[in-house]
């Protein structure tokens, strides 16, 4: 009895902790950052005095953000699909090779984004890239490939195996059993993962301080430097105006509400999914 209580008692404090980190951190957001959020903030690149506290907005981070976002998502899809499918389908259940790459997705999931950051550099350095669209989109489908391919893997291995030897009891190939039977399955639950994937991209700063750069206009080429809002809110929450400081929290609370939109929006599409 004694234990069971003390369980209850410790899981409620947890929750309580969580939402009330989280509560912390919107309120905060929403009491610096709501006043400075503008429509002329969020429809506009940076000005002339943009970082003295005049006129400008962060168009340029926001657009930025959400192309390096969703070409890693992109990339780090297709790269991904074929890697689930091999180590469901083509590899036999818990043979050493589907175990060890397994083991060595997880280990990449855990390397900070500054290791992918600098590991992107001295790539860019060696191929004599710039810092540009295609380096910090590199880097970031680098980042988010482990998570993205590890939830397609766990998805996958959901499907009962009946419905492959359906398939192969019909004559179906592997790779028609893959596309056709295995995938159609999880398609819900795949675009989760896309989403969340994309909501970890944006959101990251390290890997991107090296590889994207910065800049002022809206992104022009795949070889021209961009802006992202992770260093937005870098670069003004370090200047010594006010303004600009909280100009930053505005920025904050603007990537705070596309991350909450993409995981609410994934969480919706996972309970579609299990409905139907």
């Amino acid at each position: 009895m004694f234990e069971e209580v003390f369980f209850k008692t410790l899981m409620k404090l947890s929750l309580f902790i969580i939402v009330a980190s989280l509560l912390m951190i919107l309120g905060v957001q929403l009491y610096k950052g709501l006043p400075s959020l503008t429509w002329e903030m969020i429809s506009q690149v940076p000005g002339g005095g943009f970082y003295f506290g005049e006129e400008g907005g962060i168009l340029n981070a926001i657009v930025g953000s959400l192309c390096l976002g969703a070409a890693a998502t992109i990339l780090s899809f297709l790269a991904g699909i074929p890697v689930a499918i091999l180590l469901n389908v083509y590899e036999k259940k818990g043979s050493m090779f589907s175990g060890t790459l397994r083991t060595c997705l997880d280990i990449l999931w855990g390397i900070p984004s500054i290791v992918y950051g600098a590991f992107g550099f001295l790539l860019m350095t060696f191929l004599g890239l710039k810092v540009s669209l295609l380096a910090g989109t590199i880097v970031l489908t680098l980042v988010i490939l482990p998570l993205t391919i590890r939830s397609m893997d766990e998805l996958i291995k959901t499907i009962p195996v009946e419905l492959s030897e359906a398939g192969f009891s019909l004559g179906a190939t592997k790779w028609e059993t893959a596309f056709f039977l295995l995938l159609r399955q999880v398609k819900s639950g795949i675009l989760t993962t896309m989403l969340l994937g994309f909501g970890r991209a944006i959101g990251d700063a390290a890997s991107v301080l090296f590889t994207a750069g910065y800049t002022d206009h809206l992104p022009r080429s795949w070889f021209s430097p961009v802006a992202s809002l992770p260093l937005a809110i870098f670069f003004q929450l370090s200047s010594p105006i006010e303004a600009v400081r909280k100009r930053a929290y505005a920025a904050a609370l603007v990537l705070t509400l596309i991350i909450l939109i993409i995981s609410l929006t994934s969480r919706f599409i996972l309970s579609r999914s299990k409905k139907y």
